[in-house]
């Protein structure tokens, strides 16, 4: 009842109709507001008003619903492939297999313990929301300035602000002198805005142009201003991000969706098999039921693939491992197979795709154009002309003077802090105090009479200055201005072709600013603005814009060669955006939307336009987690990167949500799945790397496990059909699974990535991890080992061989089976080729399976349990080492044949 009380003085939309009072605050005068807010701008509202409005609507403040963390973990065993596990526990329970019940329990637990620590790291996402709100801010109350709580703070208080200070809540401004605000965390992007408290006359405007609003848990970088509280807590803009993290709802990857499913066939399946094998046992009253029961939960057992999830974990925790170490940190193990998956890569622009260190990239003067070369604050560089002849700044009088008045000019200037350079001063100044320092090799010594700061109201700065023992006003500014000051002191000016070069920086989306000078008079000590324009000399114009990383454009080539797109998404002005991904070649053609053209479509029509732009500019939050919600409705499985709280939504949303780890907020990377320390957009491909190498490490584990675990349920389903005894115990099935699980299956694990990984596109998650063909093959393979391992067993009893020794016969058939499937299953190429020691850790896995083995037949206290015996050299080795060879030639043979098909395919596509 209170939000809706609340809601009903402040609104919650700031577009549509004139409807209600928060609705285009950006339009209303300040009679308006005083009337809408029931308030006085001067006066504020009396104490008792302020109360009777704290008790109505709420506190300011974003609170979060705190899950209790027992729930949380208790919410972890509810899916599917934790059910399979349990049955599957408490089957070999009740058959007394503790130490396989014991390991399945282990799993159970650590698979829950991922979920939950996962879960916990999004509940800490919304803490850090909480955290960004101020705690104190001055308000003016029955006519006097206090220092308040900001959470008592309600619609309609007058809040004063000063440089250094948090906006505790949404505001009007009534009052701005001289204001910037740095809004970067509802827009992501770092250069500060500058405020006005003028009214704007238009029905949309983006939030990164409400040049009037004042947002909470933005800070004001310079000046002062007034504003009326237009919103409070949950209704703030920042409240808006929280109610977005908080309903995306995590959801399972890809790849656990592939897994569950696949969990929930097989077990139905082997259920399914077992229940009519009774049935049909019964019937034929092939064995007592008692023997009958144990068969067939038996065979469950040796079908059921237990290590299946356990291989699962390992790989992916091997891959976290590696790309921990590439310094991509992967929070949880799904994660890290996703990126394989992923085919849309959507990042923010400043600080990702460029280093958000704006930068002097093109300088005009009276005479000559010219290019400046080096990215960023510590880079070196050189000035050359439009047809690339490199140019001594030293020899050229203008140049000369154009880095002095730059250095000159500017209050900015660089520290190191862990061996990068971090700015002091506004972004624009920066990049002036980087073109003095790139050409000096030193910061500027100014030698200053007066100065005049940078002013909204005349939008230039000036400095008068002894320089060469003569004093000398020089002036940067918004060439617009300049030019009007030299028209009005009647200052040599040819303004058409100044502003003809000036629109072709304009048009690459770059930020141009003026510079020139005048001579003062010996007795000149003060700045007076009027002088300002008389005998002015223009001595160019300087293009500004963040320039894009330079090793991302390469990895941007490579991820669309792996069949990626990339998509920008950032608050920026579109003109910049579309001019950084033409230099990035984001796409053959791209197209640019913004935010409020977003805003004109529905979800509908959204979703099937989407895949036509390349570049979504001027965005919000809300913006984001729209293009992301939009991808994911047309099938793409999307990465989303970012490093401010305003991508929080968004990066929680996408499939694989992956943060900054040096300028990325706590808020982001609490909120990602994936945090690359170095802030390297490159690592991305990288990590799309190893992410298709992991699926197919986990493809071919479970390509491997499900044919030779069936191979075990079908010897005993034989057994049951052809009237006969089993030839292996169910000590040995759990021996068989045991082994394997702790060597054989994990030989996948250190598979190198096979070659073209990245040529042959994302793998389309809706097809699941086993296509027609693998099951064919599980079907075929499972039958080859289980048909030799029977053969063997009924050939050599029938010659009088003992049934015990013939188990141990038969348990070993099974084994190399295994071991010599494995030397076909590890890549596509023929097993005797130059890829055969590719994997030494194979061979040394095998060898532990071989003693292992040897333990278990020549052992008296394992003969014992496992019911083996010591066999001879021909039933022990030389018989299951046959067979290993016939399955390896049949699965070689099939290997070659589907090659040869693909082959014929390929050509024939070619020929088309």
């Amino acid at each position: 009842m209170k939000e809706e009380k609340q809601s009903n003085l402040t609104g919650t939309k700031d577009d549509g109709d004139d409807a209600g009072p928060r609705q285009q605050l950006w339009k209303r005068k300040t009679a308006e507001l005083e009337k809408d807010f029931k308030t006085d701008v001067e006066q504020g509202l009396t104490s008792a008003e302020a109360t009777h409005r704290l008790a109505e609507n709420g506190k300011n403040e974003l609170l979060t619903k705190k899950t209790s963390n027992w729930l949380l973990f208790l919410k972890q065993f509810n899916n599917s492939i934790t059910y399979i596990l349990a049955a599957t526990a408490i089957v070999t329970l009740l058959l007394q297999h503790y130490p396989d019940s014991v390991v399945i329990g282990a799993v159970i637990i650590a698979n829950a313990l991922v979920g939950f620590f996962q879960e916990v790291s999004a509940d800490n996402a919304l803490s850090k929301i909480k955290e960004l709100l101020v705690s104190e801010c001055y308000v003016i109350r029955d006519g006097h300035k206090l220092e308040l709580p900001a959470k008592e703070v309600v619609a309609g208080d007058i809040i004063h602000l000063e440089a250094g200070d948090t906006v505790p809540a949404d505001l009007r401004l009534v009052s701005a002198d001289n204001m910037k605000i740095q809004e970067s965390n509802l827009t992501g992007e770092t250069n500060s805005v500058l405020k006005t408290e003028d009214a704007l006359d238009a029905k949309k405007v983006p939030l990164a142009e409400r040049t009037n609003m004042a947002y909470a848990a933005t800070s004001v970088t310079s000046g002062s201003g007034v504003g009326v509280v237009v919103a409070t807590g949950t209704d703030t803009e920042i409240g808006h991000i929280q109610q977005d993290v908080v309903e995306v709802k995590s959801k399972a990857t890809p790849l656990m969706q592939n897994l569950n499913k696949l969990g929930w066939l097989l077990s139905l399946a082997i259920v399914a098999i077992a229940v009519g094998l009774f049935i049909l046992g019964a019937f034929l009253q092939v064995y007592t039921l008692p023997v009958l029961l144990i068969a067939v939960i038996t065979m469950i057992v040796g079908s059921m693939p237990e290590g299946m999830p356990a291989s699962v974990s390992v790989v992916l925790a091997m891959g976290t491992r590696k790309l921990t170490r590439q310094k991509a940190i992967v929070k949880t193990l799904p994660a890290v197979e996703t990126l394989g998956a992923v085919d849309i890569v959507n990042t923010d622009k400043t600080g990702t795709l460029t280093k958000n260190e704006m930068t002097v990239t093109d300088i005009i003067t009276a005479h000559e154009q010219y290019t400046v070369s080096g990215v960023g604050y510590a880079a070196t560089g050189k000035i050359q002309k439009t047809d690339g002849q490199q140019v001594n700044w030293k020899e050229n009088d203008e140049l000369k003077w154009l880095i002095q008045i730059a250095g000159q000019t500017t209050d900015a200037s660089f520290h190191q802090e862990e061996g990068q350079w971090v700015l002091t001063g506004e972004p624009t100044d920066g990049a002036l105090t980087g073109l003095f320092h790139k050409f000096t090799g030193v910061a500027p010594t100014v030698n200053e009479i007066d100065s005049l700061p940078f002013d909204s109201a005349f939008r230039y700065s000036a400095r008068l200055a002894l320089l060469n023992k003569q004093k000398v006003l020089m002036v940067k500014g918004a060439p617009q201005t300049l030019f009007k000051k030299m028209e009005q002191h009647n200052s040599p000016l040819i303004k058409e072709q100044w502003l003809a070069k000036m629109e072709r920086l304009t048009k690459q989306g770059k930020r141009v600013v003026a510079l020139g000078y005048q001579t003062a008079e010996e007795m000149t000590d003060k700045i007076i603005t009027a002088d300002i324009g008389q005998n002015f000399h223009l001595v160019g114009l300087v293009g500004i814009i963040d320039p894009p990383r330079q090793e991302v454009a390469d990895a941007i080539r490579k991820l669309r060669y792996a069949g990626i797109k990339v998509k920008m998404i950032t608050g920026d002005d579109p003109n910049t955006a579309l001019a950084i991904a033409e230099q990035l070649n984001l796409a053959d053609k791209v197209n640019v939307i913004t935010g409020p053209e977003l805003d004109q479509m529905t979800e509908e029509h959204l979703a099937a336009e989407i895949d036509k732009y390349t570049v979504f500019a001027r965005t919000t939050p809300s913006d984001k987690l729209k293009i992301v919600k939009a991808q994911q409705k047309r099938g793409h499985v999307v990465s989303m990167t970012g490093d401010g709280v305003n991508d929080a939504p968004a990066l929680k949303q996408a499939d694989i949500g992956v943060a900054m780890g040096i300028k990325g907020t706590d808020v982001a990377k609490s909120s990602a799945d994936m945090v690359l320390a170095d802030d390297n957009f490159t690592t991305i491909l990288t990590a799309v790397k190893e992410g298709r190498h992991i699926f197919d490490n986990i493809r071919k584990t479970i390509r491997f496990l499900l044919p030779t675990s069936f191979a075990e349920g079908l010897i005993v389903v034989m057994s049951i059909l052809l009237d006969q005894t089993m030839p292996l115990y169910p000590t040995q099935l759990l021996w068989i699974n045991m082994v394997s699980a702790l060597t054989i299956q994990f030989a996948f694990i250190f598979e190198p990535a096979e070659k073209g990984i990245m040529a042959r596109g994302p793998r389309r998650v809706t097809q699941g991890i086993l296509r027609k063909v693998d099951v064919i093959e599980i079907a075929y393979v499972s039958l080859l080992i289980s048909s030799l391992g029977m053969l063997a067993y009924n050939l050599m009893t029938k010659q009088g061989m003992s049934e015990v020794v013939g188990s141990t016969m038969t348990l070993n058939v099974i084994i190399f089976g295994k071991i010599f499937y494995l030397f076909n299953m590890r890549n596509k190429h023929p097993v005797f080729s130059r890829y055969f020691f590719q994997n030494k850790m194979a061979f040394y896995i095998i060898a532990v399976l071989v003693v292992l083995q040897m333990g278990i037949i020549y052992l008296p206290f394992m003969q014992e349990i496992f019911h083996t015996t010591a066999p001879g050299w021909t039933a022990g080795w030389l018989v299951p080492i046959i067979a290993g060879i016939i399955v390896l030639v049949v699965t070689e043979v099939v290997k070659y044949g589907r090659a040869f098909v693909d082959r014929l395919s390929l050509q024939k596509e070619q020929r088309k």
